[in-house]
């Protein structure tokens, strides 16, 4: 289940100044004190990342800093649904930026956690805004640290690209952990089905439903990029783009899938409960109509009046013993024509 989380825990921001030659990862504690300051001048492109947006202030300093449109600035306070891409082209006293709002999604504590990353790219700055602590992004942080990378080597916009391939790979554990659910689900189904266990199949496919609704439009996004210039992405990162699209598509085929896959699990799930209450019902059924005929006997011969055992002292036995033959009889009967 996606879960939307509001946390009061303070704004952290962190800032990557990187070239081909240096990288210097801080995380800021003086936020007035950093807007006031430049860049240093070996830097060539700036990434900073705001964990977590329960301080408004520091947020809107950053954006009159950098010159944020203020329709953007209000799509990243207030979270959106769903992914997209806008241009803001450069006018007059305001630079041109990509805004781009992507859904990251992970697993806690076995509920599936939805966060907004809105991402604003600039000529040679790139800001990223998430609502919950922590992200995907550790490896791309620890790709940076490394001489020689081709994050690197290349612009603000291969950063971009590395960003979104790192969101949409997130998807494929989320994947992985529901195939795994569905298979545990099938064992159960086919050997003891509790209560539960429809609730559980729901569950996933609630799960599955959910992650394509952020997967889906991730695919506009990207193929969007990949199609449309803007002044600040290159034609070096354009074709990676097509990576990241070709992961898209193919996630939307796994969940499609397993969507398939959990609706199975529903129909197999009514199959053995329905045939496991016709095996009951069958039970019954032949309890009843072995008793049927036993009844029958047992009403006429308790309302012979005199009692027979008064006169005839083995009237009882032969009682028994003709309840017992007629019921035999019928047992195999049943069996022979394989009823039970």
């Amino acid at each position: 289940m996606i879960v939307h989380i509001d946390t009061p825990e303070p704004t952290r921001v962190t800032c990557i100044d990187y070239s081909a030659e240096r990288c210097q990862i801080q995380e800021i504690e003086d936020i007035p004190g950093f807007l006031e300051s430049h860049r240093p001048t070996w830097s060539q492109i700036r990434w900073i990342n705001v964990d977590r947006l329960s301080d408004i202030d520091v947020v809107e300093a950053l954006a009159d800093k950098y010159q944020l449109h203020p329709l953007a600035l209000e799509d990243v306070v207030h979270t959106v649904e769903r992914p997209k891409v806008e241009d803001y082209q450069a006018s007059e006293g305001q630079p041109g930026r990509l805004f781009i709002v992507a859904r990251s999604v992970e697993v806690r504590d076995d509920k599936l956690l939805s966060d907004q990353i809105s991402i604003f790219l600039g000529r040679s700055t790139l800001l990223t805004f998430q609502t919950l602590p922590g992200d995907s992004f550790d490896p791309i942080r620890r790709r940076l640290q490394v001489s020689g990378s081709q994050l690197r080597e290349n612009g603000v916009s291969f950063l971009l690209y590395a960003l979104l391939d790192a969101i949409v790979d997130s998807y494929f554990p989320i994947l992985e952990v529901g195939n795994a659910r569905l298979e545990e689900l099938e064992e159960e189904i086919l050997g003891s089905p509790g209560q539960r266990t429809l609730e559980r199949v729901h569950i996933v496919r609630r799960d599955l439903l959910l992650l394509r609704r952020a997967a889906w439009p991730m695919r506009e996004v990207i193929a969007q990029l990949q199609r449309d210039k803007h002044e600040c992405l290159s034609d070096v990162t354009r074709p990676y783009f097509r990576d990241v699209y070709d992961h898209c598509v193919q996630i939307i085929d796994l969940i499609d899938n397993y969507r398939e896959i959990a609706a199975a699990r529903t129909e197999t799930y009514l199959s053995v409960v329905s045939s496991r209450l016709n095996e009951i019902m069958k039970v019954l059924t032949v309890i009843g109509t072995v008793f049927l005929p036993l009844t029958f006997l047992a009403g006429v011969y308790g309302m012979n009046m005199p009692i027979p055992e008064n006169r005839w002292w083995f009237s009882y036995p032969v009682f028994w013993l003709t309840s017992a033959g007629i019921a035999g009889t019928m047992i195999y009967w049943f069996r022979k024509r394989g009823w039970v």
